[in-house]
């Protein structure tokens, strides 16, 4: 890659905009009492959060005025990776804080959630109602037995009584986890079988795509398999009764009851969140009520510059660490945004129609969702009042440039455009959004505060402007506390520290360019690696899908056992499109003149659909897997793909290749 230089930034914060941040009175008032840089901007701001880490993380408790019932003794106890400890001592709760606007009589009112559906009817759920529902559901969880450290799952859409739930759980010091209602029993119990719950919350279905899908057999198939529930509480979304033994939802939140909120430790675990489990059980992440607490007050307040008069709205499931991280926008006051429905119903515009309605200041979506749109030739910033909207940010999979020009072009030229990256495993960003820096094309604004971010090459020495593996080389709060059922911390360790002793290792990746920005390349387990040279999927994906008969692409690289190696391009055409010479042709010649000749794959082949993971990405190790000749049932977890037939074309071709 070549050095970051003078281009002209895509977008540039006004003097007004930087001065009016939240993250530029933070530096000045850390510079004041912390002794923080009051010069040289972002840059020397997050250099200090790395360099001077225990007091970077004191500060931003200090700033967001966390209650520490009990206080803390010292910011980092111990430094080491697996293992670090944060804040000893302290005690505090999640909820009491995501529920701190409340007690504002002027906010009393206002809305806390707003929830839209299908019909796109928005229904508001105020500070104080959100609040009299936790403390009524929390009573009644206390009473049905449930105390700190219990598990208590929800197989729940993106609604209002997810949040009630997860933040009554969170109260009373259980440990959440869900999943969203369109995963199959298997994949549910591939995933809560793991935690043993003890209360499952459950819908009797829901809508998407303008159809409704009943789940009552799914709810009863998790009940049998479940031997560990002591209740079931029935959401009846769907207007079914409550089946046999089963609680009612309304009953749980009638009372009026303050809520009470369990003061645990600061590494007591907060929710489980699970890794695509693509290639085994997913992985059972858990994360502590304080290190998500500080982290994202930081990364929402500081590099969202969320606050009370915002509007958050991203797009997800209660399936994806998305969901967790949207809810915590009630943590800045924040006003949060639940749609529940499908991303393209009733057509491809639905969620800036959403963005529209809400008001919504900050849109998060996934960079697949932006070219669909530029695909489709919509004009949201035409057809829709966008003027509230400040930032549209993407994850999921890196923005294209493309997506960059298209948002600029066809949204807003005066658009905050944050492109951000980071994983289930922290449940939050390594890079992205900085509301103070240009966004340049293609690039993440620059590493988050208090992340020592790096790409390394495979000896562990820094790159700059080359690409190299993501690398993390100091403790950070909402990295998990372990995994569940991982007695001696073998699998949390093997996830991510087998390569650099001591080191987070992603699987990523990046490019630190010379200006402090990011460049994202794809996973670095499914790395293309032609000639000696390293290359992230996508890079070629970006390239490929520009293309009006390019659907989506799959790229995968086989080393063979004579010694070759093997670069398939799996394409799923356009509507009306053929895979001809001619197409063959410009997809082979649109990457020799995008990226370089070695990128040209060795075969272009139509699929008939590229397979992802229930939240949306693409299994690219699986794929490899199955053409290396593995069996489908020991190459993936079949719970874990949102359409498992479309590995038979793979194996089918592995055959053939044998």
């Amino acid at each position: 890659m070549t050095s970051a230089a003078d281009e002209a930034p895509l977008w540039q914060p006004g003097p007004d905009r930087i001065a009016a941040a939240a993250v530029t009175r933070f530096q000045s008032w850390a510079a004041e009492h912390h002794g923080a840089p009051a010069e040289g901007g972002y840059a020397s701001l997050h250099r200090w959060s790395v360099d001077e880490l225990a007091t970077f993380w004191k500060a931003v408790a200090e700033w967001f005025d966390v209650r520490f019932s009990t206080p803390y003794e010292e910011v980092i106890g111990d430094r080491s990776m697996p293992g670090a400890t944060w804040f000893t001592g302290a005690t505090l709760n999640y909820a009491e804080h995501a529920l701190r606007a409340s007690e504002d009589p002027l906010r009393a009112d206002a809305p806390a959630l707003i929830h839209v559906d299908e019909t796109h009817t928005q229904v508001p759920t105020s500070w104080s109602e959100l609040r009299r529902q936790v403390g009524s559901l929390a009573a009644e969880l206390r009473a049905l037995g449930v105390t700190p450290g219990d598990r208590v799952s929800g197989y729940l859409p993106n609604i209002p009584q997810a949040v009630v739930a997860f933040l009554a759980t969170a109260a009373v010091g259980g440990v959440w986890t869900s999943c969203a209602p369109d995963f199959g029993a298997r994949s549910v119990l591939d995933r809560f079988q793991q935690v043993e719950p003890v209360v499952l919350f459950t819908v009797d279905g829901y809508r998407y795509g303008g159809k409704e899908h009943h789940r009552a057999d799914t709810v009863a198939e998790l009940r049998r398999e479940l031997p560990t529930l002591r209740a079931v509480v029935h959401i009846p979304l769907l207007g079914t009764e409550a089946p046999e033994g089963a609680l009612d939802w309304a009953s749980l939140v009638a009372a009026d009851t303050e809520p009470v909120f369990e003061q645990v430790a600061f590494d007591h675990p907060l929710w489980v969140l699970y890794s695509s489990g693509t290639t085994g059980l997913p992985k059972a992440i858990v994360q502590s009520q304080g290190g998500i607490v500080v982290e994202h007050l930081k990364q929402l307040g500081l590099h969202c510059d969320l606050g009370p008069e915002d509007r958050f709205f991203w797009y997800t499931s209660t399936g994806w660490m998305m969901w967790n991280f949207l809810v915590s926008g009630l943590l800045t006051g924040a006003t949060v945004v639940l749609y529940d429905g499908s991303p393209g119903y009733p057509d491809v515009s639905a969620q800036w129609r959403v963005a529209e309605q809400t008001g919504a200041t900050l849109y998060g979506t996934s960079a697949a969702y932006v070219m669909a749109c530029r695909k489709a030739g919509i004009h949201p910033g035409r057809d829709f009042d966008l003027s509230r909207v400040q930032c549209v940010a993407t994850t999921g999979s890196p923005l294209p440039p493309d997506g960059f020009r298209w948002l600029h072009d066809e949204v807003a030229d005066d658009l905050w455009i944050a492109s951000v990256s980071g994983g289930t495993d922290v449940c939050t960003c390594f890079a992205g959004a900085v509301p103070t820096l240009p966004v340049h094309i293609g690039e993440l604004q620059a590493a988050s505060l208090g992340v020592d971010l790096h790409s390394w090459d495979p000896a562990g020495e820094p790159l700059t402007d080359e690409v190299g593996e993501l690398v993390v080389t100091q403790p950070m709060p909402s990295m998990p506390v372990r995994f569940w059922n991982d007695p001696d911390g073998s699998r949390y360790h093997d996830s991510y520290f087998d390569v650099y002793p001591g080191v987070w290792r992603h699987g990523d990746w990046i490019t630190l360019t010379d200006r402090g920005s990011v460049v994202i390349h794809g996973r670095s387990d499914s790395t293309l690696n032609r000639q000696g040279v390293r290359m992230g999927s996508a890079d070629i994906y970006e390239a490929v899908e520009r293309l009006p008969e390019i659907r989506e692409s799959l790229v995968i690289g086989l080393e063979e056992p004579n010694g070759g190696y093997w670069m398939p391009l799996f394409v799923h055409l356009a509507e009306g499109a053929t895979l001809d010479d001619a197409l063959r042709d410009s997809i082979k010649r649109t990457i020799r003149e995008n990226l370089s000749p070695r990128h040209v794959p060795d075969e272009v082949i139509e699929v008939p659909g590229i397979p992802h993971t229930l939240t949306g990405k693409r299994i690219e190790v699986p794929v490899k897997r199955l053409l290396q000749g593995t069996a489908l049932e020991k190459a993936v977890n079949p719970g874990s793909i949102d359409n498992l037939e479309l590995l038979h074309f793979y194996e089918k071709l592995a055959r053939e290749r044998r």
